[in-house]
């Protein structure tokens, strides 16, 4: 069973590496809800996770987060001391902390440019991230860490690169690059019909030739009629 998790990860991870351009250290952001079920089924993160992931991973949470766990009291006290282990992301509320969704949600606004991976078990914050393209999911089901099948958003946005529908920065000047040789085809094109053309007989001279042996074969026709005439005449 390890082993084709294992090969599930390896297969999603291509996929974002492929059509997302994400590379290691992979950053994962962790929400209270994750740290708090990998304390309660004994999963050491930061060992176990950069082997799932096929990478080196860097852990890490906002303030906000770590500001609603300690709020919650002694019931989340242990995922508070895991989550203030990890490397803390500055968000843009540093005088009106919010809940730890929200914060995590504004960390992937934009296209998700710090190539973030969203580590949670809350279910209404997953369901917001898969509306966006190109955002890698964790959750932890039956005592181990799951990555999650890539969402419709993210497939149906590969389609469109696919099908040239959008084209991302880095693909411009591969496509400038396309059309410069199209045109270059085209042109050679034109000139080997150019060529085609000089090089073929010319009707019209044919059939000037022909007129003229016919002109010359009736003369000595004509020349004996006027004799036979000339003849009678007499």
């Amino acid at each position: 069973m390890g082993v084709t998790r294992q090969k599930h990860a390896k297969k999603i991870m291509g996929f974002y590496k492929h059509n997302f351009q994400f590379r290691e250290p992979f950053q994962v952001l962790l929400d209270g809800t994750f740290c708090q079920a990998a304390l309660r089924n004994k999963i050491q993160i930061r060992e176990q996770l950069p082997g799932y992931l096929g990478g080196a991973a860097q852990l890490c949470t906002t303030r906000c987060v770590i500001k609603e766990l300690e709020s919650l009291g002694k019931a989340l006290y242990g995922a508070k001391l895991i989550a203030q282990r990890f490397q803390v992301r500055s968000c843009s509320h540093h005088k009106n902390p919010v809940s730890g969704s929200t914060c995590l949600l504004s960390m992937i606004e934009d296209g998700n440019p710090h190539h973030f991976f969203i580590a949670t078990q809350d279910q209404e914050l997953s369901n917001k991230v898969k509306r966006k393209p190109g955002i890698p999911l964790l959750f932890i089901i039956q005592n181990t860490m799951v990555l999650d099948k890539p969402s419709p958003k993210s497939l149906a946005f590969v389609q469109k690169l696919q099908t040239n529908q959008l084209v991302p920065e880095y693909q411009k000047q591969s496509i400038v690059e396309l059309k410069e040789k199209e045109g270059l085809i085209k042109q050679e094109g034109e000139k080997r019909r150019k060529r085609k053309r000089a090089g073929g007989p010319n009707p019209l001279s044919c059939l000037k030739k022909k007129k003229k042996k016919t002109q010359e074969g009736q003369e000595p026709s004509a020349e004996k009629k006027k004799r036979r005439k000339r003849k009678r005449n007499r």
